[in-house]
């Protein structure tokens, strides 16, 4: 069945009336021969910090499925939202949830891993509509319980979507229109990729960067999907970054501010809390520096800590700290800095030091101001 898959970010709806604007361009989309659209929504702007927020303040010690059950509810609500849109401009519309959607995952709240998966719910819900809206980075458990795919999981629901579907590309629509060699937001002068292979973003996304989900990226590599990364500026569509297997390995920094950093007691201890995560399909980064271990977390750090917390036989100190990454090489080189400011002045320095010329991509970036440049000596990169 011929359909295309459109994922769109939390950064898509910023305000109630960002699901109209959204709509428009599903039936612009339709008009030009899209055949069926699989919209995968994420929720509102800061509504999952928000229900996080508050059933916390209810319970603080609410059970991890307690927790993913609540917070999927900001993304049915987007989810029913947009369908309303779009059924209000006349087209044939429905959606499907984690409880409907096919998808089925282990039970490990908060960062569940899919498991298998059923085609035939939203193969039946395109037969009967123009548009399926689906809601983003939630599946069921074996018990039929909500599970979520961890923060920012809604690139990997519209991937395995499209691989369900058996189509060449998916794609993905946030408030960048894809991969810089920085983040545009704090360096000037970070420049578009055209394109990227699977393996370097997977790279990039394990160490910090934002723009797309490493198990979606992971997922897209297996099922040869593409990924086409796009946002929507004045209404307009920017096509930025396509990620496939012969896509380039460009230099790059990735500056991750606010990582978990876990301190162990030896080497013995993080590599045995490396080997958990491993298991558990989590993303953990080992490092050193100044002979301490330690284990870098970007993503889903509560449900690592959780886990390795469980283990029992592990002494693990947490910090936070500002990650800069430099991607110029056979392997990446990571640096340390407790104050985000100055990560921010390093990874500048780092940026212009693989990039003297400062060329500018012909995109001409418009994000929030950059913060001023600070005087900080370099970090020695982490072995």
């Amino acid at each position: 069945m011929k359909a295309k898959v459109l994922k769109f970010g939390g950064s898509s709806f910023l305000h109630p009336g960002d699901y109209g604007r959204i709509a428009l361009h599903i039936a612009e989309r339709l008009s030009v021969g899209a055949g069926k659209i699989v919209a995968v929504v994420s929720a509102m702007a800061g509504t999952t910090d928000d229900l996080k927020a508050m059933i916390l303040d209810v319970n603080d010690q609410a059970s991890p499925s307690n927790l993913d059950a609540a917070l999927a509810t900001g993304e049915m609500l987007s989810t029913h939202l947009l369908e309303a849109a779009v059924s209000r401009i006349g087209f044939r519309v429905t959606s499907l949830c984690g409880y409907t959607l096919g998808i089925h995952t282990n039970s490990d709240f908060g960062r569940a891993s899919i498991k298998d998966i059923d085609p035939e719910p939203l193969l039946a819900a395109l037969q009967q509509n123009d548009v399926v809206i689906a809601a983003g980075a939630q599946a069921i458990d074996k018990s039929g319980r909500l599970t979520m795919l961890g923060r920012n999981s809604s690139d990997l629901t519209a991937v395995v979507i499209a691989s369900m579907l058996g189509s060449e590309d998916c794609e993905i629509y946030s408030d960048v229109p894809g991969v810089f060699t920085a983040d545009p937001y704090c360096i000037p002068g970070a420049k578009l990729i055209p394109e990227i292979a699977y393996s370097a973003i997977i790279e990039m996304s394990r160490f910090g960067a934002k723009v797309l989900h490493y198990r979606a990226v992971r997922h897209a590599e297996h099922h040869g999907v593409t990924i086409v990364c796009k946002s929507l500026r004045n209404d307009e569509e920017i096509i930025g970054t396509r990620v496939c297997h012969d896509g380039e390995n460009t230099p790059s920094v990735v500056l991750a501010r606010g990582a978990t950093l876990l301190r162990f007691a030896n080497v013995a201890e993080r590599n045995q809390a490396c080997s958990i995560l491993e298991r558990l399909d989590a993303v953990g980064t080992p490092i050193e520096q100044n002979g301490i271990a330690y284990i870098c977390l970007t993503s889903d750090a509560d449900f690592a800590v959780q886990q390795l917390s469980s283990a029992g036989s592990l002494s693990i100190f947490q910090e936070s700290s500002t990650v800069i990454t430099e991607f110029a090489g056979r392997a990446p080189r990571v640096y340390l800095e407790s104050d985000g400011d100055r990560g921010i002045a390093l990874a500048r320095r780092i940026h212009d030091r693989l990039f003297p010329e400062r060329v500018h991509d012909d995109f001409s970036w418009s994000g929030n101001k950059p913060h001023s440049a600070y005087s900080s000596p370099l970090f020695k990169p982490l072995r």
